[in-house]
């Protein structure tokens, strides 16, 4: 049975006033070949080379018309828009005018404003796909307490092993995961994440981005995390 666990929000987090919120406990993360394999069970009628090509297909369909201003709508599934923000590795007005004025700009053009680039993919889900999981869904609580985030007792090397235990029992770590057991802020549990993984000798290394980042076992394939 799928289960959560009460964490309080921090107040950098939230408005000052302790909330509680549910989390659920992810145990696996299904990668694409997982995926299929499990949408060839469920259809029956469809071969994992057609599905894949059916999947290959959507996310190429994506890439070409959602640049353009479109959003993607599954009905069933929900609809995919685009999340926009400023591309921090160019500089804006004011910085580059510092850098006319300090003599260091290299004969640079005076930018107006920064890059704009994609950020992310927002996903707004359809109520039905909610409704219908709902039903099906049972949550139990994991734990009795309500956890909540504070400064570490633990040492980097104590916080490291309870990672690497996480790590060995689900097969990665949620950012989410390491705040609970070493009881810190997600802000600064992505800090302390981040010198882990960049440090070789952790033994953690970071798989995907923004939202669907995980820590796993680091591997001489691994490279350090940005």
């Amino acid at each position: 049975m799928p289960s959560y666990v009460l964490q309080e929000m921090s107040e950098e987090m939230g408005d000052g006033k302790k909330k509680v919120y549910p989390r659920m406990q992810t145990y696996s993360l299904h990668d694409f070949d997982t995926v299929i394999r499990h949408m060839r069970e469920y259809s029956g009628n469809f071969s994992e080379g057609t599905i894949r090509g059916v999947l290959d297909t959507l996310v190429t369909t994506m890439k070409s018309w959602m640049p353009l201003g479109h959003s993607i709508k599954i009905d069933g599934l929900g609809v995919f828009s685009l999340s926009l923000g400023f591309d921090t590795s160019t500089p804006s007005e004011a910085e580059a005018a510092k850098k006319q004025k300090s003599g260091n700009a290299d004969n640079e053009p005076k930018a107006k404003y920064r890059h704009v680039c994609i950020k992310g993919i927002n996903f707004k889900p359809d109520p039905k796909l909610l409704q219908l999981m709902n039903k099906e869904a049972t949550f139990e609580r994991a734990e009795t307490d309500v956890v909540v985030p504070r400064k570490p007792n633990d040492s980097r090397d104590e916080r490291i092993c309870k990672a690497l235990a996480v790590i060995d029992k689900q097969g990665f770590m949620t950012l989410s995961d390491y705040a609970i057991i070493t009881r810190q802020t997600r802000s600064t549990a992505s800090k302390d994440l981040r010198q882990i993984a960049s440090d070789p000798t952790s033994g953690i290394g970071v798989r995907g981005s923004h939202s669907h980042k995980v820590w796993i076992r680091r591997t001489s394939d691994d490279k350090m995390s940005e």
